[in-house]
């Protein structure tokens, strides 16, 4: 990712890894903080909402921004903005508005130093090293996603109602750190550039060839996971699997997933970056189809595993064609809008699983689900145009 090197991804991946683990320790903290306010379940939601709503707003805005400013700085203005947020949880969160308010700056916060993270990735990587580069980043990502829960109990203790109060500021003490390692990390240089007119900004880039495509299937991909994280445990209950049974395996496609992230750049190496994005959502649409007929724990176990690898590996190879298509002086906005999709996907998606699940069950849920991921199997054959030679 450029020099110096090695000390800059360290830098990079340590940012990204604290970056979630905050974030996954304040949220679920937020809530138990709204339970112990007896705040209504309606309020539950829009709690849960807020945190999505503004980056839905400001996604691609943050990323013209990436574009215009540099990477740094909206990296600096991403972890301050976590450094308040978590002051916002510490004196606000005696009140149902005060937990929104610190809600919606958390998402702006986490929208910011994403955006700005995937930009350093995408302009600091030689195209022939993208896949290596996202597949890391994307393991950093997901192992500060399964850090920050397991926080929740250092510093809030292992009762049914921990202290939130503890949480919220060990959560902001933790972002005194990311301050420091923001401030050392270096831009890439390419806010200096303009993409040439060709580019036409926003619209221009909607109009690469397989942009669309690849937004798709990262939206899907994306969707996915969240549907598995909730109709994995749906379709425990309604077959009588104990809920230990179902954490284990979610804890089976979390490990795979990482596990494909981590290996990304050697099987992009070995069969090529379309081929692997095409063979791995497929993969990913097979093993939730094989969940719809009753089946032995061990062979959910294996199908469970299965599916993981796929849905981690469709995420950093999305990254790595929108990387690759996006002029210079537009990456950071191609990651927003890739942000922007997939944020509608999480809402659109899991909601119309929703009203399916009230006539089809979980199993049904999961069956629709199998069929989107083998659609967006097909949309990926189309993106043959954006693989360099070194890829394929």
């Amino acid at each position: 990712m450029g020099v110096p090197g090695r000390a800059q991804t360290a830098l990079l991946l340590t940012h990204t890894v604290v970056v979630q683990a905050v974030t996954f320790m304040l949220r679920p903290a937020s809530t138990y903080r709204a339970l112990d306010l007896d705040v209504p379940s309606a309020w539950l939601g829009v709690l849960g909402a807020s945190f999505a709503v503004v980056p839905l707003v400001l996604a691609v805005p943050s990323g013209h921004a990436v574009d215009r400013f540099g990477e740094r700085r909206i990296v600096l203005a991403g972890s301050g903005l976590l450094a308040v947020a978590g002051l916002c949880f510490v004196f606000l969160a005696d009140s149902v508005a005060g937990l929104v308010l610190a809600s919606m700056v958390l998402g702006t916060a986490h929208l910011c130093s994403v955006v700005a993270q995937q930009a350093l990735v995408a302009n600091r990587t030689p195209a022939d090293r993208y896949d290596a580069a996202f597949g890391y980043y994307t393991f950093a990502a997901s192992l500060g996603q399964a850090l920050g829960p397991g926080l929740i109990v250092v510093f809030g203790g292992d009762r049914p109602m921990p202290d939130t109060r503890a949480i919220f500021v060990g959560a902001t003490a933790l972002t005194v750190p990311l301050l420091v390692a923001a401030g050392f990390l270096r831009p890439s240089g390419h806010h200096r550039q303009v993409a040439g007119p060709a580019a036409g900004g926003l619209r221009g880039l909607l109009r690469e060839p397989g942009l669309v495509r690849a937004l798709t299937v990262s939206c899907v991909v994306l969707a996915a996971v969240d549907i598995t994280l909730v109709y994995l445990p749906a379709l425990g209950a309604e077959r009588g699997i104990a809920a230990g049974s179902i954490g284990v395996l979610l804890g089976l496609r979390a490990v795979a997933s990482m596990a494909s992230r981590l290996l990304l750049g050697r099987l992009v190496a070995t069969v090529g970056r379309r081929a692997l994005l095409i063979g791995t959502v497929a993969l990913s649409a097979a093993g939730l189809g094989l969940l719809l007929p009753p089946l032995p724990f061990w062979a959910m176990a294996v199908v469970v595993t299965v599916a993981g690898l796929g849905l981690g590996a469709g995420q950093p190879l999305t990254m790595s064609f929108l990387a690759e298509v996006a002029p210079p002086g537009l990456r950071g906005r191609a990651m927003s809008l890739r942000l922007t999709g997939n944020r509608l996907g999480q809402v659109l998606i899991p909601s119309a699983a929703g009203v399916l699940a009230a006539g089809a069950g979980a199993a049904g849920v999961l069956a629709c689900t199998a069929a989107g991921l083998a659609g967006a199997a097909v949309a990926a054959t189309g993106l043959h145009r954006l693989s360099t030679p070194a890829t394929e």
